[in-house]
């Protein structure tokens, strides 16, 4: 597509595609980026989705704005607290943009937080694997043992 370039990561294995918006300011997109909202999914869907982007990749960037800040702050510490992944980087900054509702100029606080694969990662995630299904027993006993019985 026009406008779009992919750049690749010098440290990172993964792609970037940088596209310029219509309004001149460039944005970014990392296959292992998770951009956190409050308001569209729950807490463990973005936990799940970053377990497996660290399955995937070795690393998650969780990224939110305003309000949802918080809850990447807790998704980032639920997978700490479990083992699960280390904390590679955590950057703050202030994101410029326009309020829909008033139509005004705003300043929103922004956060990324950068987490890794932990040591333990690949053995806690085996032990937390739902264990395989297990063939059910026969709802009756099968016909010779029920012909012996009946006989009895």
């Amino acid at each position: 597509m026009a406008g779009e370039a992919p750049v690749a990561a010098a440290a990172a294995a993964t792609t970037t595609t940088t596209k310029t918006t219509t309004t001149g300011s460039i944005e970014s997109h990392k296959k292992n980026r998770i951009q956190v909202s409050n308001t569209k999914k729950p807490l463990f869907f973005y936990v799940n989705l970053a377990k497996r982007y660290i399955q995937q990749h070795d690393e998650v960037e969780l990224s939110a704005l305003g309000m949802a800040i918080t809850t990447v702050v807790t998704i980032a510490e639920i997978l700490k607290n479990n083992g699960l992944a280390t904390e590679k980087k955590v950057l703050t900054s202030t994101v410029g943009m326009k309020d829909e509702n008033k139509g005004r100029f705003i300043q929103k606080a922004k956060i990324e937080i950068v987490l890794g694969k932990s040591e333990k990662f690949d053995s806690l995630m085996i032990a937390s694997a739902p264990a395989p299904a297990l063939a059910l027993a026969p709802a009756s006993a099968p016909a010779s043992e029920a012909a012996t019985k009946d006989n009895d």
